[in-house]
């Protein structure tokens, strides 16, 4: 009798590590440091400001992420550096009828450092089992300003995420003390997604963190920023020395736009100069 051939192993999907650092070089932030494993990249910097940040752009060619996928991003900024990291393109999370996918964010910032983390935003297909993970680790005397996006579904192509799960989760910590700890269990139809304390049945959330805070700023946020929205669709609250804005809605474009406005108000505030938006989003 002949034996059995043995099974060939399932695909794993794909493993992507991009691990970059940002450490002052003369008058300027430089890259120092790139390493990347898998499909996971970042492009050269660019210097639109004249105070010398960084910008980096991180590149996932594939565009999704599908079943067993788990990509992760380490970004470290030394002291005194400042860095702006953006994606040319929202991070899709397609559909995994088995196994699940994982997408870490590590950042951490030295003392006197700055990090503006402005990625775009992520689709949470129909289907989708994910995982999205986003650690911020600051030093005394750091600082940080950046954003998540979420969209749950496509309802424009009929994609209402009927199915799927989405464990969110976002944590800013200076030191051994927490600043903010978020986590949001999105399941197609859970409470959360549907509540009114939740999502209330929007397909859209965005959330904004800055580490500063003051009653001249949220007056600011409230005057110039929630006129241009309904009432229930942005808000702003302070966290200890933390600024927290929040988008809830149905359009990403209205949630860059809205949290956009935000970052360029908090930006003038917390670093002295008005925002300086990365030419790849006007591409």
């Amino acid at each position: 009798m002949l034996a059995a051939s043995p099974r060939a192993p399932e695909p794993v999907g794909w493993r992507g590590r991009l691990s970059l650092e940002f450490a002052v070089q003369g008058a300027r932030t430089a890259l120092s440091r790139r390493s990347h494993v898998g499909p996971l990249y970042a492009q050269r910097p660019f210097y639109p400001e004249a105070d010398g940040t960084c910008h980096v752009y991180v590149l996932h060619p594939p565009g999704g992420v599908v079943g067993g996928d788990e990509l992760t991003v380490e970004l470290a900024v030394g002291p005194g550096a400042r860095a702006l990291a953006t994606t040319p393109a929202a991070t899709k999370l397609y559909r995994c009828p088995e196994r699940g996918s994982v997408v870490r964010n590590q950042l951490v910032v030295r003392e006197g450092g700055v990090l503006e983390w402005l990625p775009a935003e992520t689709i949470a297909f129909g289907g989708a089992r994910a995982s999205l993970v986003t650690r911020v680790a600051l030093e005394p005397g750091a600082h940080f300003l950046g954003w998540e996006i979420t969209c749950l579904g496509r309802p424009a192509s009929g994609d209402a995420f009927a199915t799927g799960r989405l464990d969110q989760r976002l944590e800013l910590t200076r030191g051994n003390r927490p600043l903010v700890l978020e986590r949001m269990l999105l399941e197609a139809g859970g409470a959360l997604r549907r509540g009114p304390w939740g999502w209330a049945g929007s397909t859209v959330h965005g959330v904004l963190l800055a580490t500063t805070a003051s009653s001249s700023l949220t007056s600011e946020l409230r005057e110039h920023i929630r006129p241009a929205f309904e009432a229930d669709r942005f808000g702003v609250t302070t966290l200890g020395d933390v600024t927290v804005c929040r988008y809830l809605g149905a359009h990403a474009g209205e949630a860059r736009s809205c949290l956009g406005g935000a970052w360029d108000i908090i930006r003038r505030h917390l670093l002295g100069k008005p925002a300086a938006a990365p030419r790849i989003w006007t591409t």
